[in-house]
């Protein structure tokens, strides 16, 4: 009988292997879905064909699928058995499928380890950071009406690209006879097809699907459009193919990006782009408005992660610049993908910067000047613990469109719609010159105190006396304007002072956009250098051009007073969890500090720079009452405390 058993079990294993042999060569070939049915079947109740590669491969084939529940289970097993062979990489994918399965507090251990593991390498962000970006996302009230659309089907539907006057581009599986589900790995599964449907532009729904041109749609994978903005050229995503599938050296057929235009109303047989190759991966094209960038996504030489972004010129013969790497500001060791790019902000995903699990929608908006900004996630709801990705939108109606394999879908990728539930613009109207006037040697308050608004031909504009606290205000002001300042001492000096002071009868201040000498605001006892607020975009530290400005006024107060020590104090709205505010307002401190030192001020005469979040607003908007965006954007500023004079 034991004879008997061991021939079984044996018989058993080698069944086992060859099972795994099957699923090896489905995972070299990138079948994911395939593969990990093999290896579960293999690996189901026999740990005696348990090994460090196979159970590496099991999960993969999982994560790679975006199934984050069987992807951790088989993770887990790795982490405990193989936890001191386990590199970076796959730390990182543990810590990730367990946000997938809303483990936050035990993926947060995990990717302090996996930044330990990181020894010499750039930390995208500490650990810290992470923690309170992590918290503050998933503590953030929703700010978008997200809808999933009728016409998704039960295969994958995804990559929703504007296209003419009230129509969408988008591609989708739902014809397919053989269906691979992950759309955004590099793999020769074709089977998508581009289709074009009619925008409702009520309800944001799409109808009347019909395929795409012929000239586009071929028998192999077609996906991820942009148009030129007169929607005469094209640029989509397609298999590397000739007669037959292309394969690089390893046996892998990448994707390239193909361009057609658009001649007599039909599109013309498509061409691949210059910068494409047969050793790597281009794809998921996205235009800038004027239709002189192209962004795309590639693994090619020079990429910092897994897939990056990268961006080429399209010059006016129709050739293209040499590719540019976005830079590790919005690249990570792991992938971005699925840019989208407007007159506004660069919106891509990403699973390397902090978010909630799977690929997540990150903005960045970007400055003539200064280049791409701060990366910023959108939150919740458009992102989930799965693959949430290919992001377009209107930033005038803030509607949009993006895909997502979240659960309650109908299919393994549906399109959902959206729409912002509150608009978080700029008031339109913030130009004003406001201050408290003070005696220079005391810095006594002076009230009833006349000022006057002169332009920089000294030519009176308006004029207004201090009220019981000094304090005065100038609203409705041209921004481009240079103003003088002058202040009269009215009935504030008494008989004690001498002849000479009583029969000064003016005390002078030129205030200009760019010096503010004598002007000390006392509030509740405390003397500020006063400026026009600093304040900040929502949710951002960077010194806008305005905030500038004012800086520089401080500046050069500072440097007519040379023993003048101030303190920073930051502040945010109320809109946000309490602790990530904190957390973006010290950011704020610090960046007004940096650039004050980089004016020529030494540091030592900043003694602090410290946020201090929603705790100090200056009015009622605390999330108990309505406010309107102008109450909560008074609230996001910078204050100056005088230490030392």
């Amino acid at each position: 009988m034991s004879t008997n058993v061991d021939s079984s079990k044996s018989t058993t294993k080698e069944s086992k292997n060859k099972l795994i042999k099957r699923a090896d060569e489905y995972f070299n070939k990138m079948w994911y879905a395939e593969a990990a049915k093999l290896y579960e079947i293999a690996l189901s109740g026999n740990s005696e064909v348990y090994n460090y590669d196979v159970i590496k491969k099991a999960g993969d084939a999982h994560y790679f699928n975006t199934n984050m529940e069987q992807a951790y289970k088989w993770y887990t097993i790795l982490y405990e058995q193989y936890e001191s062979e386990m590199s970076s990489d796959y730390l990182f994918k543990y810590a990730h499928s367990l946000k997938g399965t809303d483990n936050y507090k035990r993926s947060k251990r995990l990717f302090k380890l996996y930044n330990r593991k990181l020894v010499g390498e750039k930390q995208v962000i500490n650990n810290e950071q992470s923690d309170i970006i992590l918290d503050g996302l998933l503590r953030m009230k929703d700010r978008f009406d997200v809808k999933n659309l009728n016409i998704n089907s039960k295969y994958s539907d995804f990559s929703p690209m504007y296209y003419n006057q009230g129509e969408m581009v988008y591609a989708s599986s739902k014809d397919s006879s053989i269906y691979n589900t992950r759309r955004y790995k590099w793999n020769n599964q074709p089977y998508l097809d581009l289709y074009v449907a009619k925008i409702n532009e009520e309800s944001q729904d799409l109808k009347n699907a019909i395929k795409f041109s012929k000239e586009i749609n071929t028998k192999y994978h077609e996906a991820s459009v942009t148009f030129s903005p007169d929607n005469e050229t094209m640029y989509f995503t397609r298999n590397n193919y000739g007669k037959k599938l292309k394969r690089d050296k390893n046996g892998i057929n990448h994707l390239k990006i193909y361009r057609s235009k658009k001649i007599n109303g039909e599109w013309l047989e498509a061409e691949e782009v210059s910068f494409n190759s047969d050793e790597y991966s281009t794809g998921h094209p996205a235009l800038s408005t004027d239709g002189k960038q192209l962004y795309f996504v590639s693994d090619m030489p020079g990429t910092i992660g897994e897939t990056d972004i990268f961006v080429v010129d399209v010059l006016e013969d129709g050739s293209f610049s040499t590719p540019r790497n976005l830079g590790p500001e919005i690249n990570t060791e792991q992938k971005e993908m699925f840019p989208f790019i407007n007159n506004k902000k660069l919106y891509f995903s990403s699973n390397g910067h902090v978010g909630l699990g799977g690929l997540d929608v990150f903005e960045v908006a970007f400055d003539n000047e200064e280049g791409f900004l701060e990366v910023r996630n959108v939150g919740k709801p458009i992102n989930s613990k799965k693959d949430d990705f290919s992001f377009i939108v209107d930033e005038d109606t803030q509607k949009g469109y993006f895909a997502s394999n979240r659960a309650g879908g109908k299919g393994d990728d549906d399109i959902y719609s959206f729409k912002t539930l509150q608009l978080e613009e700029i008031p339109t109207n913030t130009n004003a010159i406001s201050g408290i006037v003070t005696e220079l040697v005391g810095g006594e308050i002076m009230p009833k105190a006349l000022v006057q608004l002169l332009d920089e031909n000294n030519i009176k504009l308006k004029e207004m006396e201090t009220d019981e606290n000094g304090s005065f205000i100038f609203e409705d002001l041209d921004s481009d304007t240079r103003y003088i300042l002058k202040t009269t001492k009215g009935t504030y000096f008494d008989d004690t002072r001498d002849a000479a002071t009583k029969n000064n009868e003016k005390v002078n201040v030129d205030v200009s956009m760019r010096k503010l000498t004598d002007m000390i605001a006392v509030e509740n006892g405390i003397k500020k250098l006063k400026t026009e607020m600093i304040h900040f975009n929502f949710d951002k530290s960077f010194i806008r051009k305005d905030a500038a400005l004012e800086l520089d006024k401080l500046v050069a107060v500072m440097k007519d007073s040379p023993s003048i020590v101030i303190k920073i104090e930051s502040h945010t709205d109320s809109r946000g969890d309490a602790i990530y505010n904190k957390y973006l307002s010290d950011k704020r401190a610090k960046s007004t500090r940096e650039y004050i030192i980089s004016q020529g001020i030494d540091p030592k005469r900043i003694e602090s720079a410290v946020g201090y979040g929603e705790e100090q607003l200056l009015n009622q908007c605390d999330g108990s009452i309505r406010c309107t965006e102008e109450d909560h954007y008074f609230n996001r500023r910078s204050e100056f405390i005088i230490v030392d004079m």
